[in-house]
């Protein structure tokens, strides 16, 4: 089959919507379907199958853009013609200005289009000072739908969590529940721990570095621990706040490691870590939580109701009260006072982990696409 997939972000494997599409892209191509890319990603300029578009430019903005680490698409007719024009469904990443252009050339030329729903609301209303506005929250989901959602023939959302949130705002829908899924080289493994860790107690946590994630939460509760001297706090990842992190880690003991790790490197830097704790207030799904946990990395979670990360704890000890370090700092201390129960809900995580095996995962998202372009039937 021929396979468009199109996405608004596509570049360095930084963030979730990123490695979703590359996790996808890969497993298709494995199963020889043919499949065309449609992305922004100059280095892929030239790269067989890759169909390269414009960056989006935004003049006094483009370093804010920069430091969010990820590069936003526009469209180009010549490019979605050449790649587009003969194949037997569109799948759109994000419903942005390209996921639009191809949605709108679907629909002229009777093309069955899917749609991912990797973003929530409050992933864009946070850069507007807007996250907490329920209003505004709203609104940006019923124009997702306005504008995109309500005209493609089915919806691949990662969890039933964000299915309910965006279908409780414009209705039902046509989707499919499917995980992102975890690769299966994310598995407990010795590995050399780095020098400058051997003696601490290492935390990590994998997200953007942005409002949404709370990470001062993290720093705050490392800040109130009572091993507080022992503790390495890891931020793995990029964002717009690097900056004000750092320097707001810059009272712990052992400031924050703030850095971004390739996929190769992830896999070695979670087999290092003692604990993952999730703090973000926002999240569809969070990957790089059940990575860790296939890892063996027992999880310390946000209780958030906005996101659905909290779903993943086993126990009490696994959550915490969303945007309350203290009550954080008390299940840090409890795992490190405890560390027999640690290791047995390390054992367990390690299966619970099974049912998001990535394999499983992109076989029914192939069946959704196969199932959709089988069933199309243009107006």
């Amino acid at each position: 089959m021929k396979i468009a997939v199109v996405c608004d972000v596509l570049g360095e494997e930084n963030n979730g919507t990123t490695v979703a599409a590359m996790n996808l892209i890969r497993f298709l191509r494995s199963r020889n379907h043919d499949v065309r890319v449609v992305c922004p990603d100059k280095d892929r300029q030239g790269e067989p199958g890759y169909y390269v578009v414009p960056r989006l430019n935004v003049g006094p903005l483009n370093d804010y853009v920069q430091k969010v680490g990820v590069s936003i698409a526009v469209s180009d007719q010549t490019v979605l013609e050449n790649a587009l024009h003969d194949v037997d469904i569109i799948h759109i990443m994000t419903p942005f200005i390209l996921g639009k252009a191809a949605l709108e050339y679907g629909r002229k030329h009777r093309i069955p289009v899917t749609a991912g729903f990797h973003a929530q609301a409050e992933n864009i209303t946070n850069h507007l000072h807007l996250m907490n506005s329920s209003v505004a929250n709203g609104l940006t989901y019923k124009a997702m739908y306005l504008l995109v959602f309500q005209y493609v023939n089915a919806i691949h959302y990662p969890t039933q969590f964000i299915r309910d949130i965006f279908e409780n705002e414009v209705g039902p829908t046509n989707g499919y529940v499917i995980s992102n899924g975890v690769n299966s080289r994310f598995v407990r493994m010795d590995v050399e721990r780095p020098a400058e860790w051997a003696d601490k107690f290492v935390i990590l946590f994998t997200g953007r570095y942005g409002l949404e994630k709370s990470h001062r939460v993290l720093i705050d509760a490392a800040a109130q621990s009572r091993y507080e001297s022992r503790i390495q706090l890891v931020f793995a990842g990029t964002g717009p706040l690097h900056d004000e992190l750092e320097a707001y880690g810059k009272k712990l003991t052992h400031p924050p490691v703030m850095q971004f790790y390739s996929r190769d490197e992830m896999l070695r830097v979670i087999n290092s870590a003692d604990l993952y704790v999730h703090p973000a207030e926002v999240e569809i799904e969070a990957i790089a939580c059940l990575e860790a946990i296939s890892c063996g990395l027992v999880p310390i979670i946000a209780d958030s109701p906005r996101s659905a990360t909290r779903f993943f704890a086993l126990g009490e000890n696994n959550l915490f009260h969303f945007n309350d370090p203290a009550d954080l700092a008390a299940k840090i201390d409890y795992w490190i006072e405890h560390p027999r129960e640690k290791e047995q809900c390390s054992r367990e995580y390690q299966g619970y982990t099974r049912q998001f095996e990535q394999q499983h995962c992109m076989e029914r998202m192939e069946q959704m696409l196969l199932e959709t372009a089988a069933s199309y039937s243009p107006l």
